[in-house]
């Protein structure tokens, strides 16, 4: 319930993480052994992130600082005639096309084609002939380019987590024309700039663009990070998403491993196994993610650590839940247990006792626990009195599902035992008729009321968190024996990149 869910809100910010394989970390020879999320991106994921491309390539162009370009040549009657290109920058720019392909085992190959880029600023020039004296010249150009980029995507792991290496990038020109303003000037002087500066122009372009491309990558690669990392906290709760093994990239997916592991103030949890293969995630849908019954299982005990399995029901909810049944046999019993106190001084205190234990199976997702019941009366001017006390050994199981932006647990099935249970109404505990009552009331209206508690309140931690921003198309989420797997489609979440870009650029 509560820890599939916040499991499932911590994975999706990790569908932008580009992972892999990176010699800077070290991992034991097990490699799926610590290992409690994992996430694969597919080719048509990948396909539909690269579409944002443009806006990353366009921003580093903005970006680029050019330097100033400066030089001297010597001319037959003219002497030396010295140059400086200055105050360079990007004035317009435009891409037309934009492929992405996944290299096995190497990087993500990105080809940006057809980039025509316009470049602006000011031409200072110089010469000093053997006639007349020195002279100097300014004048505005425009330089018009066509060029198309390759780029190959190395994901590294510094300090556990994922650094993006984009320093492979290579700039074709298949154009570069030099205008000079109003183009005024004598042949010459275009020609003789055009051909002398060009090739120290290509050269500044691609080392510029180039380091600003692979600074954009870096820095997009720590804002997803800390992006995943808040996603996966809340308060004193937050889950290891570290990698934990050597993340994979094959031709129609990328694959990263995480630990997974809970932590929660002084603890921590640990363990050494893990039912992870590669073959149990398929390749037909966008994204995918599994988890493990051991990080679910830890999130429980850090919930009930935090004292969050703590429900109070009070007023018209709890006489909703006492009156389920209009009928005058349940009327006569809860007057029993009332005894003519009103709702509105009454509470209902329901929290888990004990660790729940949750396990997964092909039914869903089963959650067991041992859950106290206290319903305390607080008269006016009167100490408060309990009069009913009860302990139940619960199991449910529940069936997870994501639609229309909330969450949705539907119980299917459970189980109670009564372990202990003290009534002011019925001292002696030999009245079934209020056992039986309240057996009935915790199945039939109890649980649910408890479950929609919990789906209305994660619900709003998710969209606390942005995921109600995403567009997520038909997701599934199925249970098997020891792990659970989500599989969706989604739209590009372009409120990520246009907080990374405003933040950033």
């Amino acid at each position: 319930m509560l820890w599939v869910s916040r499991m499932r809100l911590g994975t999706f910010e990790i569908l932008l993480l580009f992972v892999h394989v990176s010699a800077a970390c070290e991992f034991g020879p097990f490699p799926y052994r610590v290992t409690g999320i994992v996430c694969r991106m597919t080719k048509p994921a990948a396909l539909l992130l690269n579409q944002e491309t443009a806006q990353v390539i366009q921003a580093a162009f903005r970006n680029a600082r050019f330097p100033n370009i400066t030089g001297e040549r010597s001319m037959r009657f003219l002497g030396k005639v010295a140059y400086g290109l200055t105050n360079i920058q990007v004035s317009d720019l435009s891409i037309e096309q934009s492929e992405v392909e996944l290299k096995e085992d190497d990087a993500i190959h990105i080809a940006i084609k057809n980039v025509t880029a316009f470049f602006k600023g000011t031409l200072t020039y110089g010469y000093a002939g053997a006639w007349f004296l020195q002279v100097f010249h300014s004048v505005d150009f425009e330089i018009e380019s066509s060029i198309d980029l390759q780029i190959n995507i190395k994901l590294m792991c510094q300090k556990d987590q994922v650094a993006a290496d984009a320093s492979d990038c290579y700039l074709s020109f298949h154009k570069l024309t030099l205008h000079l303003q109003g183009d005024k000037e004598p042949g010459w002087l275009k020609q003789l700039f055009t051909d002398f500066i060009s090739f120290t122009l290509k050269l500044v372009f691609k080392g510029e663009v180039c380091n600003e491309i692979n600074f954009l990558a870096q820095m997009l690669a720590n804002f997803i990070h800390d992006l995943a990392a808040n996603f996966v906290q809340d308060e004193d709760i937050k889950l290891d998403i570290s990698l934990a093994s050597a993340p994979l990239i094959k031709a129609n997916y990328l694959e990263s491993h995480h630990k997974g592991l809970v932590v929660y103030k002084n603890y921590s949890s640990v363990f050494t196994d893990s039912v992870f293969s590669p073959s149990l995630l398929t390749e037909s849908r966008m994204l995918y993610f599994w988890l493990s019954e051991h990080t679910l299982n830890s999130l429980a005990s850090a919930a009930f650590l935090d004292k969050r399995l703590v429900l109070t029901i009070r007023g018209e909810k709890l006489q909703a839940l006492f009156e389920m049944e209009d009928t005058e046999a349940q009327q006569k019993v809860a007057q029993k247990i009332f005894q003519g106190i009103s709702y509105n001084d009454t509470v209902a205190k329901v929290w888990s006792v004990t660790h729940p234990q949750i396990s997964l199976e092909p039914e869903g997702t089963v959650v067991k626990s041992l859950v106290a019941v206290e319903v305390s009366v607080f008269p006016a001017g009167e100490e408060p009195l309990i009069i009913l006390y009860m302990e139940k050994e619960i199991t449910v199981t529940i069936q997870a599902a994501y639609a229309e932006k909330k969450l949705i647990l539907r119980p299917l099935d459970s189980r109670t035992e009564f372990k202990v249970f003290k009534c002011r109404a019925d001292p002696s505990g030999n009245d079934p008729s209020i056992r039986n009552f309240l057996q009935t009331m915790i199945s039939a209206a109890g649980i649910p009321e408890v479950i929609s508690r919990i789906e209305s309140t994660l619900t709003s931690l998710m969209n606390s968190k942005g995921l109600n921003l995403v567009d997520i198309k038909n997701p599934e989420i199925i249970t098997r024996k020891g792990y659970a797997t989500v599989q969706l489609d989604f739209s590009f979440p372009n409120h990520l990149l246009l907080d990374f870009l405003g933040k950033n650029i």
